[in-house]
């Protein structure tokens, strides 16, 4: 993992039980397996804990590590670092996928609320007029009962956004290509196609998968269906919704929208979305980061401690699953 992560991504505790499970040295940070350090280390490991920026697994690091059983990656997707190579050579792969999906699912649901109440617009309008207003009036098409919220993706971070709205008086729609028959209404949420989600939601949400069949799976003619005042949120990667055409929407002020990711993952500086009333533009920051990484942390130990007692893993990622992953 990038060398300055250990010491945010393991408190005490968890350092403690790692170095307690297994032979450990808490100083060895790997960002390259070419350094002399790091490859007398692969020629003993059996397991590899693995973060951002883990280099890739290639094969030929993996001849230099003959022992090498599993990898327990204490953050979400494994595509950077796990290759085809690993799964011919049989290596376990864990990930803490789920742990990572719920600030994100929780980052969600939370501007699914603050959309449905209008709150861009009446800060702005507040703001502006620093005085008392008939907010009654001026509210009379906001709040969130029966708004209808468009889910893209059924993936863990799309599952749990769907549990936590369930609660609430909203109806949901799910759009996932490889959802089974049934599973849209056990997961509280009705099955539609794309286009009839873009044109049905008052907030529309995406949690799929970054691949070539995703990219721009939002485009100009979706995004033109969407409803008039709609609010667009984007947790998963900038490339699943076209950039410009989402630009041009929101500067002429028909949609709103929530963006963590945009593409480039860094707009230019004199991009307009950095100030517009109706954008709210955050830095990548949905996923767990603070204090929310040390449950990444712990839920590696949890799978080691799984692992070196002989138990499966409790979340495995697939071959098929790395596939179709983002």
């Amino acid at each position: 993992m990038h060398g300055h992560l250990a010491a945010r991504l393991f408190d005490e505790a968890t350092l403690r039980r790692l170095t307690a499970l297994a032979e450990l040295n808490p100083d060895l940070v790997v960002d390259d397996f070419t350094t002399p350090a790091a490859e007398r280390a692969l020629r003993e490991t059996e397991v590899i804990v693995s973060c951002w920026g883990c280099p890739p697994l290639t094969p030929a690091v993996l001849d230099r590590a003959p022992r090498l059983r599993a990898v327990v990656h204490a953050a979400g997707s494994v595509k950077q670092h796990i290759t085809e190579a690993c799964w011919r050579r049989g290596i376990q792969v864990s990930s803490a996928a789920w742990a990572n999906a719920l600030p994100v699912a929780e980052y969600t649901v939370a501007f699914v609320l603050l959309s449905g109440k209008e709150v861009l617009r009446v800060r702005e309008d507040y703001r502006a007029r620093r005085a008392a207003h008939d907010w009654l009036a001026a509210c009379s098409g906001a709040g969130n009962y029966r708004r209808t919220v468009g889910i893209v993706g059924a993936s863990r971070i799309g599952r749990r956004v769907l549990e936590l709205l369930r609660p609430h008086d909203l109806d949901l729609l799910l759009h996932d290509p490889y959802l089974p028959p049934g599973e849209a209404e056990r997961l509280g949420a009705t099955a539609v196609e794309l286009d009839e989600l873009c044109s049905r939601s008052d907030v529309v949400s995406v949690h799929a998968p970054e691949l070539p069949s995703t990219r721009h799976m939002l485009n100009r003619e979706r995004l033109a269906l969407m409803r008039t005042g709609a609010t667009l949120i984007n947790t998963s990667r900038g490339s699943l919704i076209d950039q410009r055409a989402l630009t041009e929407e929101l500067v002429a002020g028909r949609l709103c929208a929530v963006l963590d990711v945009t593409e480039p993952a860094v707009l230019p500086p004199d991009s307009p979305l950095y100030d517009l009333p109706n954008v709210v533009l955050t830095p990548h920051i949905a996923g767990s980061l603070g204090n929310e990484l040390h449950r990444l942390a712990a839920a590696a130990a949890d799978e080691l401690e799984r692992y070196v007692t002989g138990l499966p893993f409790a979340h495995p990622v697939t071959e098929e699953e790395w596939e179709r992953s983002a």
